[in-house]
Protein backbone atom coordinates (compact mmCIF):
# COMPACT_ATOMS: atom_id res chain seq x y z
CA UNK A 1 0.00 0.00 0.00
CA UNK A 2 1.47 3.31 -1.25
CA UNK A 3 2.15 5.87 1.71
CA UNK A 4 0.47 8.58 -0.03
CA UNK A 5 -2.93 7.96 -0.85
CA UNK A 6 -5.27 9.40 -3.30
CA UNK A 7 -7.14 10.87 -0.25
CA UNK A 8 -3.75 12.10 1.29
CA UNK A 9 -3.16 13.93 -2.13
CA UNK A 10 -6.43 15.34 -2.19
CA UNK A 11 -6.51 16.63 1.73
CA UNK A 12 -2.61 17.83 0.50
CA UNK A 13 -4.47 20.08 -1.76
CA UNK A 14 -7.34 21.53 -0.08
CA UNK A 15 -4.75 22.54 2.63
CA UNK A 16 -2.28 24.04 0.39
CA UNK A 17 -3.83 26.33 -1.29
CA UNK A 18 -5.58 28.51 1.67
CA UNK A 19 -2.65 28.01 3.53
CA UNK A 20 -0.77 30.38 1.27
CA UNK A 21 -3.22 32.66 1.05
CA UNK A 22 -3.88 33.31 4.62
CA UNK A 23 -0.27 33.52 4.97
CA UNK A 24 0.72 36.06 2.11
CA UNK A 25 -2.91 37.80 3.52
CA UNK A 26 -1.47 37.92 7.40
CA UNK A 27 2.22 38.97 6.29
CA UNK A 28 0.98 42.09 3.48
CA UNK A 29 -1.46 43.52 5.94
CA UNK A 30 1.50 43.60 8.58
CA UNK A 31 3.71 44.74 6.09
CA UNK A 32 1.29 47.58 4.73
CA UNK A 33 0.42 48.85 8.35
CA UNK A 34 4.25 48.89 9.17
CA UNK A 35 4.73 50.55 5.67
CA UNK A 36 2.87 53.72 6.33
CA UNK A 37 4.56 54.25 9.65
CA UNK A 38 7.78 53.82 8.34
CA UNK A 39 7.24 56.22 4.83
CA UNK A 40 6.10 59.02 7.48
CA UNK A 41 9.36 58.54 9.77
CA UNK A 42 11.62 58.11 6.93
CA UNK A 43 9.88 61.54 5.68
CA UNK A 44 10.32 63.17 8.82
CA UNK A 45 14.00 62.17 9.41
CA UNK A 46 14.95 63.51 5.46
CA UNK A 47 16.28 60.07 4.25
CA UNK A 48 16.21 58.19 1.13
CA UNK A 49 12.58 56.41 0.48
CA UNK A 50 14.63 53.27 -0.66
CA UNK A 51 15.28 52.41 2.87
CA UNK A 52 12.05 52.00 4.32
CA UNK A 53 12.23 48.87 1.97
CA UNK A 54 15.22 47.57 3.46
CA UNK A 55 13.76 47.68 7.00
CA UNK A 56 10.59 46.37 5.34
CA UNK A 57 12.34 43.44 4.55
CA UNK A 58 14.08 43.08 8.12
CA UNK A 59 11.12 42.81 9.29
CA UNK A 60 9.94 39.64 7.51
CA UNK A 61 11.11 37.24 9.75
CA UNK A 62 9.32 38.64 12.37
CA UNK A 63 6.41 39.07 10.64
CA UNK A 64 6.46 35.25 9.10
CA UNK A 65 6.72 33.74 12.46
CA UNK A 66 3.58 35.02 13.37
CA UNK A 67 1.89 34.16 9.64
CA UNK A 68 3.35 30.76 9.30
CA UNK A 69 1.05 29.17 12.33
CA UNK A 70 -1.77 30.97 11.45
CA UNK A 71 -1.86 29.83 7.78
CA UNK A 72 -1.18 26.36 8.84
CA UNK A 73 -4.02 26.62 11.18
CA UNK A 74 -6.65 27.74 9.09
CA UNK A 75 -5.31 26.37 6.11
CA UNK A 76 -6.49 23.13 8.10
CA UNK A 77 -9.60 24.13 9.64
CA UNK A 78 -10.73 25.60 6.36
CA UNK A 79 -9.94 22.37 4.46
CA UNK A 80 -11.61 20.38 6.86
CA UNK A 81 -14.68 22.42 7.19
CA UNK A 82 -15.27 22.14 3.61
CA UNK A 83 -15.12 18.07 3.72
CA UNK A 84 -17.51 18.18 6.37
CA UNK A 85 -20.14 20.85 4.95
CA UNK A 86 -20.19 18.57 1.61
CA UNK A 87 -20.12 15.56 3.94
CA UNK A 88 -16.96 14.30 2.19
CA UNK A 89 -16.05 13.54 5.92
CA UNK A 90 -18.80 11.29 6.78
CA UNK A 91 -17.91 8.97 3.76
CA UNK A 92 -14.42 9.28 4.70
CA UNK A 93 -15.13 8.26 8.34
CA UNK A 94 -17.94 5.59 6.75
CA UNK A 95 -14.94 3.58 4.81
CA UNK A 96 -12.86 3.36 8.23
CA UNK A 97 -10.67 6.27 7.91
CA UNK A 98 -10.43 8.24 11.55
CA UNK A 99 -9.15 11.63 12.01
CA UNK A 100 -6.24 10.55 13.43
CA UNK A 101 -5.63 8.87 9.89
CA UNK A 102 -6.96 12.07 7.70
CA UNK A 103 -3.90 14.22 10.23
CA UNK A 104 -1.25 12.67 8.27
CA UNK A 105 -0.95 15.09 5.54
CA UNK A 106 -1.61 17.95 7.55
CA UNK A 107 0.95 16.67 10.15
CA UNK A 108 3.80 16.19 7.70
CA UNK A 109 2.93 20.22 6.35
CA UNK A 110 3.20 20.94 10.30
CA UNK A 111 6.40 19.11 10.88
CA UNK A 112 8.51 20.90 7.66
CA UNK A 113 7.16 24.36 9.05
CA UNK A 114 7.87 24.03 12.58
CA UNK A 115 11.78 23.18 11.40
CA UNK A 116 11.01 26.49 9.35
CA UNK A 117 9.66 28.46 11.99
CA UNK A 118 12.73 26.78 13.99
CA UNK A 119 14.85 28.84 12.08
CA UNK A 120 13.37 31.72 11.59
CA UNK A 121 13.12 32.10 15.44
CA UNK A 122 16.44 30.70 16.27
CA UNK A 123 18.53 32.27 13.77
CA UNK A 124 17.30 34.67 11.54
CA UNK A 125 15.22 36.72 13.06
CA UNK A 126 17.75 37.79 15.68
CA UNK A 127 20.00 38.72 12.90
CA UNK A 128 17.33 40.88 10.77
CA UNK A 129 15.95 42.46 13.95
CA UNK A 130 19.89 43.62 15.03
CA UNK A 131 19.98 45.26 11.11
CA UNK A 132 16.58 46.61 11.75
CA UNK A 133 17.84 48.63 14.31
CA UNK A 134 21.17 49.52 12.80
CA UNK A 135 19.08 50.95 9.72
CA UNK A 136 16.96 53.07 12.10
CA UNK A 137 19.99 54.01 14.05
CA UNK A 138 22.05 55.51 10.76
CA UNK A 139 18.59 57.18 9.60
CA UNK A 140 18.19 59.01 13.24
CA UNK A 141 22.14 59.70 12.65
CA UNK A 142 22.36 60.98 9.28
CA UNK A 143 24.61 58.16 8.38
CA UNK A 144 22.31 57.23 5.06
CA UNK A 145 22.44 60.83 3.88
CA UNK A 146 19.46 61.86 5.39
CA UNK A 147 18.46 65.23 3.56
CA UNK A 148 18.40 68.82 5.06
CA UNK A 149 14.82 69.93 5.92
CA UNK A 150 13.78 72.42 3.62
CA UNK A 151 12.09 75.58 5.10
CA UNK A 152 14.01 75.02 8.75
CA UNK A 153 17.16 75.98 10.20
CA UNK A 154 19.60 72.83 10.20
CA UNK A 155 22.99 73.20 12.65
CA UNK A 156 25.98 71.32 11.54
CA UNK A 157 28.81 70.87 13.99
CA UNK A 158 27.46 73.90 16.05
CA UNK A 159 29.09 76.45 14.42
CA UNK A 160 27.18 76.43 10.79
CA UNK A 161 23.66 77.32 10.86
CA UNK A 162 21.83 76.55 7.17
CA UNK A 163 18.43 77.00 5.72
CA UNK A 164 16.91 76.17 2.31
CA UNK A 165 14.06 77.17 1.29
CA UNK A 166 13.51 74.89 -2.22
CA UNK A 167 14.43 71.60 -3.08
CA UNK A 168 14.35 70.99 -6.64
CA UNK A 169 15.65 67.75 -8.96
CA UNK A 170 15.68 65.37 -6.25
CA UNK A 171 17.70 67.50 -3.48
CA UNK A 172 20.69 68.01 -6.51
CA UNK A 173 19.73 71.67 -6.90
CA UNK A 174 18.92 73.72 -3.93
CA UNK A 175 17.26 77.38 -4.39
CA UNK A 176 17.25 80.61 -1.66
CA UNK A 177 19.78 79.64 0.63
CA UNK A 178 21.06 81.47 3.75
CA UNK A 179 24.25 79.95 5.96
CA UNK A 180 25.64 81.71 9.19
CA UNK A 181 28.79 80.36 9.45
CA UNK A 182 31.04 81.37 13.24
CA UNK A 183 35.33 80.44 13.52
CA UNK A 184 36.78 80.17 16.60
CA UNK A 185 37.93 83.61 16.58
CA UNK A 186 34.53 85.11 16.67
CA UNK A 187 34.38 85.83 12.62
CA UNK A 188 30.81 85.51 11.75
CA UNK A 189 29.82 85.29 7.93
CA UNK A 190 26.11 85.91 7.04
CA UNK A 191 25.83 84.19 3.32
CA UNK A 192 22.87 84.30 1.02
CA UNK A 193 22.59 82.90 -1.94
CA UNK A 194 20.52 82.84 -5.18
CA UNK A 195 21.03 78.50 -5.89
CA UNK A 196 23.60 76.06 -4.78
CA UNK A 197 24.01 72.01 -4.59
CA UNK A 198 26.15 69.88 -2.73
CA UNK A 199 29.33 68.30 -4.08
CA UNK A 200 31.28 65.94 -2.16
CA UNK A 201 35.34 65.81 -1.61
CA UNK A 202 37.23 62.64 -2.97
CA UNK A 203 39.52 61.21 0.15
CA UNK A 204 37.21 63.00 2.31
CA UNK A 205 34.30 61.04 3.28
CA UNK A 206 33.87 63.78 6.59
CA UNK A 207 33.75 67.29 4.52
CA UNK A 208 31.55 68.68 1.76
CA UNK A 209 31.33 71.66 -0.38
CA UNK A 210 28.70 73.42 -0.37
CA UNK A 211 28.43 75.56 -4.03
CA UNK A 212 26.65 78.63 -4.04
CA UNK A 213 25.78 80.66 -7.08
CA UNK A 214 24.87 84.43 -7.20
CA UNK A 215 24.84 85.80 -3.85
CA UNK A 216 26.60 87.64 -1.53
CA UNK A 217 28.93 87.61 2.26
CA UNK A 218 28.36 90.04 5.35
CA UNK A 219 31.40 89.32 6.91
CA UNK A 220 31.17 90.57 10.50
CA UNK A 221 34.37 90.94 12.40
CA UNK A 222 34.46 91.55 16.29
CA UNK A 223 35.89 95.66 17.13
CA UNK A 224 35.74 96.29 13.03
CA UNK A 225 33.08 97.27 10.61
CA UNK A 226 31.35 94.73 8.76
CA UNK A 227 32.30 94.08 5.07
CA UNK A 228 29.86 93.05 2.16
CA UNK A 229 30.88 90.93 -0.47
CA UNK A 230 29.20 89.88 -4.15
CA UNK A 231 30.00 86.55 -5.34
CA UNK A 232 29.38 84.64 -8.75
CA UNK A 233 30.15 81.64 -7.33
CA UNK A 234 31.50 80.63 -3.95
CA UNK A 235 32.60 77.35 -2.33
CA UNK A 236 31.50 76.41 1.51
CA UNK A 237 33.52 73.70 3.08
CA UNK A 238 31.39 72.06 5.24
CA UNK A 239 32.48 69.55 8.00
CA UNK A 240 29.79 66.96 8.68
CA UNK A 241 28.91 65.53 12.09
CA UNK A 242 31.45 62.80 13.37
CA UNK A 243 28.85 59.79 13.22
CA UNK A 244 29.31 57.10 16.05
CA UNK A 245 29.76 53.18 14.99
CA UNK A 246 26.27 51.25 15.37
CA UNK A 247 26.47 49.08 18.58
CA UNK A 248 27.44 45.17 18.47
CA UNK A 249 24.75 43.17 18.48
CA UNK A 250 23.44 41.24 21.33
CA UNK A 251 22.59 44.65 23.49
CA UNK A 252 19.09 43.19 23.38
CA UNK A 253 18.10 39.32 24.13
CA UNK A 254 15.95 39.29 20.88
CA UNK A 255 19.03 39.69 19.14
CA UNK A 256 21.02 36.65 20.46
CA UNK A 257 20.97 33.09 18.42
CA UNK A 258 19.37 30.45 20.81
CA UNK A 259 22.52 28.47 21.16
CA UNK A 260 23.71 32.38 22.48
CA UNK A 261 20.73 32.62 24.89
CA UNK A 262 21.80 28.72 26.26
CA UNK A 263 25.01 29.62 26.50
CA UNK A 264 23.98 33.13 28.57
CA UNK A 265 21.05 32.02 30.14
CA UNK A 266 23.50 29.00 31.94
CA UNK A 267 25.97 30.50 32.58
CA UNK A 268 26.97 31.19 36.56
CA UNK A 269 30.04 33.65 35.34
CA UNK A 270 26.80 36.29 34.39
CA UNK A 271 24.90 38.30 36.55
CA UNK A 272 21.43 36.55 37.48
CA UNK A 273 18.78 39.81 36.25
CA UNK A 274 21.09 38.89 32.67
CA UNK A 275 20.98 35.05 32.92
CA UNK A 276 16.76 35.01 33.86
CA UNK A 277 16.57 37.64 30.84
CA UNK A 278 17.86 35.10 28.60
CA UNK A 279 16.09 31.98 30.07
CA UNK A 280 12.68 33.93 29.59
CA UNK A 281 13.62 34.80 25.95
CA UNK A 282 14.51 31.30 25.45
CA UNK A 283 11.64 29.91 26.29
CA UNK A 284 9.11 31.79 24.33
CA UNK A 285 10.82 31.43 21.32
CA UNK A 286 11.21 27.54 22.34
CA UNK A 287 7.31 27.55 23.04
CA UNK A 288 6.20 29.82 20.54
CA UNK A 289 7.38 26.68 17.94
CA UNK A 290 6.27 23.90 19.79
CA UNK A 291 3.16 25.30 20.07
CA UNK A 292 2.15 24.55 16.24
CA UNK A 293 2.52 20.86 17.02
CA UNK A 294 -0.75 21.25 18.47
CA UNK A 295 -2.62 23.72 15.67
CA UNK A 296 -3.77 20.40 13.61
CA UNK A 297 -5.79 19.01 16.09
CA UNK A 298 -7.29 22.10 17.38
CA UNK A 299 -7.71 23.34 13.11
CA UNK A 300 -9.96 19.72 13.75
CA UNK A 301 -11.29 20.21 16.65
CA UNK A 302 -13.14 23.56 15.82
CA UNK A 303 -13.70 22.64 12.00
CA UNK A 304 -16.78 20.44 12.28
CA UNK A 305 -19.90 22.33 12.64
CA UNK A 306 -23.03 20.52 14.16
CA UNK A 307 -25.25 18.56 11.53
CA UNK A 308 -27.34 20.74 8.64
CA UNK A 309 -25.32 23.61 9.95
CA UNK A 310 -22.88 25.81 8.04
CA UNK A 311 -21.89 27.86 11.31
CA UNK A 312 -18.16 29.50 11.32
CA UNK A 313 -17.84 29.86 14.71
CA UNK A 314 -15.22 27.46 15.13
CA UNK A 315 -13.42 29.50 12.50
CA UNK A 316 -13.68 32.53 14.71
CA UNK A 317 -12.57 30.97 18.24
CA UNK A 318 -9.73 29.41 16.53
CA UNK A 319 -8.30 33.16 15.77
CA UNK A 320 -9.02 34.43 19.08
CA UNK A 321 -7.41 31.09 20.64
CA UNK A 322 -4.05 31.47 18.98
CA UNK A 323 -3.55 35.34 18.94
CA UNK A 324 -4.64 35.53 23.00
CA UNK A 325 -2.25 32.75 23.65
CA UNK A 326 0.65 34.68 21.68
CA UNK A 327 0.12 37.46 23.47
CA UNK A 328 -0.62 35.80 27.11
CA UNK A 329 3.37 34.31 25.88
CA UNK A 330 4.78 37.68 25.45
CA UNK A 331 3.36 38.99 28.77
CA UNK A 332 4.42 35.68 30.79
CA UNK A 333 8.00 36.25 29.02
CA UNK A 334 8.10 40.14 29.93
CA UNK A 335 6.92 39.07 33.49
CA UNK A 336 9.68 35.85 33.85
CA UNK A 337 12.59 38.53 32.02
CA UNK A 338 12.17 40.56 35.56
CA UNK A 339 12.66 37.69 37.59
CA UNK A 340 9.04 37.77 38.84
CA UNK A 341 7.86 34.30 37.98
CA UNK A 342 10.17 31.28 36.88
CA UNK A 343 10.55 31.39 33.35
CA UNK A 344 9.94 27.39 32.51
CA UNK A 345 6.87 28.00 35.10
CA UNK A 346 5.73 31.19 33.46
CA UNK A 347 6.06 29.89 29.61
CA UNK A 348 5.14 26.04 29.79
CA UNK A 349 2.39 26.26 32.00
CA UNK A 350 0.07 28.35 29.93
CA UNK A 351 1.06 25.96 27.45
CA UNK A 352 0.30 22.81 29.02
CA UNK A 353 -3.02 24.36 29.66
CA UNK A 354 -4.12 25.01 26.65
CA UNK A 355 -2.28 21.66 25.44
CA UNK A 356 -4.75 19.74 27.53
CA UNK A 357 -7.80 22.17 26.20
CA UNK A 358 -7.07 20.77 22.19
CA UNK A 359 -6.42 17.44 23.33
CA UNK A 360 -9.94 17.02 24.88
CA UNK A 361 -11.54 19.38 22.50
CA UNK A 362 -9.79 17.15 19.91
CA UNK A 363 -11.35 13.88 21.85
CA UNK A 364 -14.68 15.04 22.27
CA UNK A 365 -15.11 15.32 18.15
CA UNK A 366 -12.77 12.25 17.13
CA UNK A 367 -13.72 9.68 19.90
CA UNK A 368 -17.22 10.98 21.23
CA UNK A 369 -20.66 9.83 18.86
CA UNK A 370 -21.81 13.67 17.88
CA UNK A 371 -19.61 15.08 20.11
CA UNK A 372 -18.99 19.08 19.39
CA UNK A 373 -15.58 21.10 21.11
CA UNK A 374 -17.93 23.84 21.40
CA UNK A 375 -21.00 22.84 20.75
CA UNK A 376 -22.64 25.18 23.88
CA UNK A 377 -21.04 28.10 21.83
CA UNK A 378 -22.40 26.95 18.57
CA UNK A 379 -26.01 26.85 20.43
CA UNK A 380 -25.73 30.26 21.90
CA UNK A 381 -24.86 31.82 18.30
CA UNK A 382 -27.86 30.14 16.60
CA UNK A 383 -29.57 31.16 19.37
CA UNK A 384 -28.47 34.98 18.66
CA UNK A 385 -28.73 34.57 15.06
CA UNK A 386 -32.62 33.32 15.16
CA UNK A 387 -33.56 36.44 17.76
CA UNK A 388 -31.93 38.85 15.90
CA UNK A 389 -33.28 37.77 12.41
CA UNK A 390 -36.61 37.44 13.87
CA UNK A 391 -36.44 40.83 15.14
CA UNK A 392 -35.17 42.39 11.89
CA UNK A 393 -38.48 40.95 10.66
CA UNK A 394 -40.83 42.99 12.97
CA UNK A 395 -39.21 45.61 11.78
CA UNK A 396 -39.38 45.31 8.32
CA UNK A 397 -43.26 44.12 9.01
CA UNK A 398 -43.76 46.96 11.05
CA UNK A 399 -42.29 49.76 8.77
CA UNK A 400 -44.34 48.45 5.66
CA UNK A 401 -47.87 48.14 7.63
CA UNK A 402 -47.17 50.67 10.40
CA UNK A 403 -51.60 50.43 10.86
CA UNK A 404 -51.88 46.97 10.86
CA UNK A 405 -49.14 46.47 13.66
CA UNK A 406 -51.08 49.52 15.62
CA UNK A 407 -54.06 47.38 15.25
CA UNK A 408 -52.38 44.04 17.02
Amino acid sequence: MKFFSAIDRYIFRLVLMPMLGIFVLAASLLVLDKMLRLFDFVATEGGPIGVVFQMLANLLPEYASLAIPLGLMLGILLAFRKLATSSELDVMRAVGLSYTRLLRVPYLITLALVAVNFAIVGYLQPLSRYYYEELNYKLKSGALGASIKVGEFTTLKDRVALRIEQSQDEGRRLVGIFARVANKKGQVLSISAREGQFLALRGQPDTIVLRLEQGQIIQDMPGEIPRVLTFTRHDLPIDLPAIQKFRERGDKDREYLLPELLRIGWSNELPKSERVSSQANFNYRLVEVVMMLLLPLLAVALAIPPKRSTSAVGLFVSIVMVVAYHKVNQYAADVASLGRVDPILALWGPFAVLAVLILWMYYRVAYVPGGQAIGWLEKASDTIIKQAKALLRRRRRAALHPAAMDAS
